[in-house]
């Protein structure tokens, strides 16, 4: 295993173990059958933090997102009479880590991340953007650039091949299930597999060359090229998957029951026209206009059946 998937493993307290199915931790309890974990019953095990902590998922440079974010969490601060925090987290790992040790209440999990965070950190995710006709979701693609020699995904063989980080499912999961299936690419075998940590990380590193393919998010790719960060005529897209649901937003379980109704109400009150996160999150295709309801039984069943294709199950330590 490479030094980042066992960082990974080492700060999530997970391991990944070739197995059939996800199941929630012992610690948690599912009465209504709804997947994610129930608020506590015990009074005692409710926490009502002088202090709102929220995390937007380690995509990019954290310091433009907390001026993305400012104005929704002022809403927030408005809405439930709590301070509200941006925490910039740097990696998947160190989010989940930090919502599994109580130190995170509300956040944003990637797509490849909600499994974990619901499983492992007692995540319940209530929402994810949308367009203002309830369109949502992101494709991934694999990327190249011009006169790399790579121009299908067969010709990656005996090359690298960058990957995010073991909890993506666009930028690891689906692609390497892909590539092993479709293509009859082995890592470690037909392809180098590298890990950088990010999608726009590994968006910049096709762009300056130094990886010749990579499997990212093309939502994250629509927003760079929006800002500049990379232009058009850098990249070149070998492969575009089927429509994956987007990140995911909501709060620890463990929430007062009064708490938690008012963090929900945040975000479907937002006032969208005019904010930095229209204005951030509107180059994506389709526009992410507004927090569309959700639940994790229904709109992360295709990213639950890649887990359990490629015989993934996340035993929770600790």
């Amino acid at each position: 295993m490479r030094p980042f998937a066992r960082a990974l493993a080492a700060t999530c307290v997970l391991s990944l173990l070739s197995a059939a199915a996800m199941a929630l931790d012992a610690r948690f309890t599912d009465a209504d059958g709804d997947l994610v974990a129930d608020t506590p019953t015990d009074p005692s095990r409710l926490i009502d933090p002088a202090t709102l902590v929220f995390a937007y998922t380690p995509v990019e440079d954290p310091a433009v997102y907390a001026k993305v974010w400012a104005g929704f969490l002022r809403h927030m601060e408005q809405v439930t009479g709590k301070r509200v925090q941006f925490f910039p987290v740097q990696s998947n790992a160190a989010q989940l880590e930090a919502m599994r040790a109580g130190r995170l209440h509300i956040a944003g999990f990637n797509t490849g991340s909600n499994p974990l965070a619901v499983n492992c950190a007692g995540f319940v995710p209530i929402a994810l953007m949308a367009s203002k006709k309830d369109e949502y979701g992101y494709e991934m693609e694999i990327i190249t650039y011009p006169g790399s020699g790579v121009t299908k995904p067969e010709d990656i063989k005996g090359k690298k091949m960058a990957f995010t980080s073991q909890t993506s499912t666009s930028g690891f999961k689906a692609p390497s299930a892909l590539l092993r299936d479709q293509f009859k690419l082995e890592p470690g075998r037909d392809y180098e597999p590298v890990f950088s940590g990010k999608h726009d990380n590994s968006v910049i590193g096709v762009a300056n060359k130094d990886y010749p393919a990579a499997a990212i998010a093309n939502e994250v790719l629509a927003r760079m090229m929006a800002r500049n960060i990379v232009k058009k005529e850098q990249l070149v897209t070998i492969y575009k998957s089927r429509t994956f649901p987007t990140t995911g937003y909501g709060y620890v379980y463990n929430l007062k029951p009064e708490l938690a109704a008012k963090v929900r109400e945040a975000f479907f009150t937002f006032k969208w026209e005019g904010s930095d996160l229209a204005k951030e999150f509107q180059a994506a295709q389709p526009p992410q206009e507004k927090f569309l309801p959700i639940t994790y039984r229904q709109h992360w069943e295709v990213v639950r059946d890649i887990d359990r294709a490629m015989g993934v199950k996340y035993d929770c330590k600790g």
